[in-house]
């Protein structure tokens, strides 16, 4: 696995690529945004997973955030921020980031959510080669009267029109949920099946990654209900039954 790491802090990108190379990972170092985000241009396929700081010079890593997912949907992204606040995680969020670690953080659980992470994205890789249409495949692994959905191209259609630019745990999340109609998952429930570790209580990433998606949707189905519906005090469900009416 190669890695790229964006953090000032030389402290702390030394003492995390001893860890990697524990992990027999490559690890490419950068020191400040512009830097970062060079490296990434110049390779963009070559990297399997950023870990950006938030707190950056020359380029702050929100901004950092937003130009990466201009070039790559997919690539998995990990901002570590020594802001424990609610307003940037869920910004850091919604620009694209999949994840977040709040500094001071434990070598092993970075680790640990890089490991989830990748894991999902390889799952994400494995798309037929011989898809060279954007028409639905010939077999969906959900399927109603309004909504389909491959996890072997990662592909979601809403009333035929393809659900574009979903990030892997947006089509992740979709994938949980419209697999069981109308059953409702709580926040906890979906950190736990979606992300394949505990977050310990915070659900905050739940909403942000759900607010984009409802986006992603809403760009297809332009009237009508939401198939993403929230259960006050609950949870999320997905529900298409309305757009029968």
């Amino acid at each position: 696995m190669k890695l790229l790491m964006i953090e000032d802090n030389t402290s702390v990108a030394e003492m995390m690529a001893m860890f990697f190379q524990k992990e027999k990972w490559e690890v490419v170092n950068a020191y400040d945004g512009e830097e970062g985000l060079a490296k990434f241009k110049e390779a963009p396929d070559s990297f399997d997973i950023i870990t950006l700081d938030l707190n950056l010079p020359k380029m702050d890593g929100m901004q950092v955030a937003k130009e990466i997912r201009k070039i790559s949907q997919t690539v998995p992204l990990i901002m570590l921020t020594a802001r424990d606040t609610e307003s940037d995680q869920v910004l850091g969020l919604e620009l694209g980031a999949d994840d977040y670690v709040t500094k001071p953080f434990s070598p092993i659980t970075l680790i640990a959510r890089i490991k989830a992470l990748h894991r999902r994205a390889e799952v994400g890789a494995e798309v037929g080669a011989e898809q060279t249409t954007s028409e639905p495949p010939d077999g969906f692994d959900v399927e109603t009267d309004h909504f389909k959905l491959s996890t072997k191209t990662r592909e979601a259609y809403l009333d035929g029109k393809q659900i574009e630019g979903l990030t892997p745990k947006e089509f992740d999340l979709l994938h949980t949920l419209s697999k069981s109609p109308k059953q409702v998952f709580s926040r906890e429930q979906l950190l736990q099946l979606v992300w394949d570790y505990e977050y310990y209580g915070d659900e905050r990433t739940v909403d942000a990654h759900i607010k984009k998606l409802r986006q992603k949707v809403e760009k297809v189905e332009k009237v009508g209900p939401q198939i993403i519906q929230t259960v006050w005090g609950v949870g999320y469900k997905f529900d298409d039954s309305g757009l029968d009416r």
